[in-house]
């Protein structure tokens, strides 16, 4: 391997390159028209423009990808996170071709990108997987109030080929249930192509544990400490921690290894995360899913265990990786905290607000924050993509000391010409429900009212 496309954009793709340059790899940068100047593509050895500005005609376009890796003799492809990075179609396109995948294998991504396959898996592999039922096509009937009063109220509808909240619906009562069952099957026809959903239990008072796995494809899998996601609005991360805080010793330690056991059924390759929903009045835990790629959190993990994912992925394709341990501890005292700082305004139900950066001032990177960024000042937030303009992570002796120094740190962000979320997230890091830990995953949608008028909010 000694040229790497990647198959992204934006700060995932700066920093892919960033670890292949430290590896003395060569990187080709893919772009859409609307990317041409991208600092991404000002960053890569090589680039190509595979489209229009449109996702679906540049970087979910499969075909244009791999004929740019041809075109500039790549032998790799690195997917980030988002687009095609959980495509097993795409994967196997590009194994076929002859290319090394820097991923999980095709058929684990099949698996685990389908909620009725995973669950399946996740139950196989003696993991703990919520009440629920096996996924269900159109023709249910009557059937629906057996199962929604085995389940109980409240529940959620889910499709099975969605994920981070997209085609998913709560239901409070058993006469609203077949109408959300039908809106989520014709929504999840519309965007996943696939209507099949699924009913689930729905925890009141859920947390959002996930942890962190790295296998070699081989059979030996290694854990990380775990982080907390927990602070999340219309289920999309705000607030992403490690390690979590108020658990037990006996949750983290068999959530470990019930992920190191599911990733070992599969002979997991590469990084991934397995996420589990925490109940925090019961101290029960189950299997929510699993995200077969690199996190937007990853750096998370990275700070508090003095690791390189993106690293080890490129040292496993390179033959290097014979140093993987068992499980990686978190370093002496260390807490890390990240924070995702978008274009969007909270005032008005958090609408991105697309538009040129006027003005970009960010705090510089140290020891105790990693900041990372795919844009300039004089830079476009495009319409035509995610919102987010970087991270911010912050780390230090205590939770308490890593939260102060994200908050220090947002409070140096001078943005001009986009809204942004920077005080509304400086908001909740100061909440006393945050600090004490008593947050759940409906907090924010909860509360909103009260967070948007920065009153406290109630739990």
């Amino acid at each position: 391997m000694k040229k790497v496309l990647i198959a992204n954009r934006g700060e995932i793709a700066c920093r892919i390159i960033a670890a292949c340059r430290s590896l003395g790899l060569k990187t080709v940068a893919v772009c859409s028209e609307a990317d041409a100047a991208a600092l991404h593509v000002e960053m890569a050895d090589e680039r190509v423009e595979i489209g229009p500005a449109p996702a679906r005609k540049s970087y979910l376009d499969k075909a244009a990808v791999l004929e740019a890796a041809r075109r500039t003799g790549a032998d790799a492809v690195h997917p980030g996170y988002g687009f095609l990075s959980e495509s097993a179609d795409f994967a196997r396109m590009v194994e076929a071709a002859g290319l090394i995948w820097l991923g999980p294998d095709a058929g684990t991504i099949a698996v685990m990108g389908d909620k009725g396959a995973a669950r399946k898996a996740a139950i196989e592999a003696g993991v703990p997987v919520l009440p629920g039922t096996a996924p269900l096509g159109k023709a249910v009937g009557a059937d629906l109030d057996a199962l929604g009063d085995e389940i109980g109220f409240p529940l959620l509808v889910k499709a099975t080929a969605g994920g981070g909240g997209i085609g998913m619906r709560r239901v409070e009562t058993p006469e609203a249930l077949a109408d959300a069952v039908a809106n989520v099957q014709a929504h999840a026809e519309r965007t996943f192509g696939d209507g099949t959903v699924y009913l689930e239990r729905f925890i009141r008072r859920a947390r959002h544990i996930e942890i962190q796995v790295f296998g070699d494809g081989a059979g030996h899998v290694a854990v990380f400490p775990e982080r907390d996601c927990t602070l999340q609005r219309r289920y999309q991360k705000i607030l992403e921690e490690s390690p979590a805080p108020d658990l037990s010793e006996d949750v983290r330690a068999a959530m470990k290894a019930a992920a190191r056991r599911l990733a070992q059924a599969r002979r997991y390759r590469s990084a991934g995360t397995v996420e589990f929903v925490y109940d925090a009045e019961t101290e029960d835990w189950f299997f929510l899913e699993m995200n077969t790629r690199i996190q937007v959190e990853h750096r998370v993990t990275e700070m508090v265990t003095g690791t390189d994912l993106v690293g080890m992925q490129l040292r496993l394709a390179l033959g290097r990786l014979d140093d993987l341990a068992e499980e990686y501890g978190v370093l002496g005292g260390h807490w890390a905290i990240e924070a995702r700082l978008c274009a969007e305004d909270p005032e008005k139900n958090f609408l991105p607000r697309p538009g040129r950066l006027e003005r970009l001032e960010l705090p510089a990177s140290d020891d105790t924050l990693v900041v990372d960024c795919g844009l300039r000042q004089g830079d476009a937030v495009s319409p035509h993509y995610d919102s987010m303009i970087g991270k911010l992570v912050a780390c230090g002796p205590s939770r308490e000391a890593a939260m102060e120094r994200l908050d220090a740190a947002l409070a140096e962000v001078r943005i001009e010409g986009v809204a942004t979320n920077a005080g509304f997230v400086r908001r909740l890091l100061a909440l006393e429900d945050f600090a004490g830990a008593a947050v759940h995953t409906q907090y924010v949608d909860a509360n909103l009212a009260r967070l948007l008028a920065g009153e406290s909010a109630a739990a």
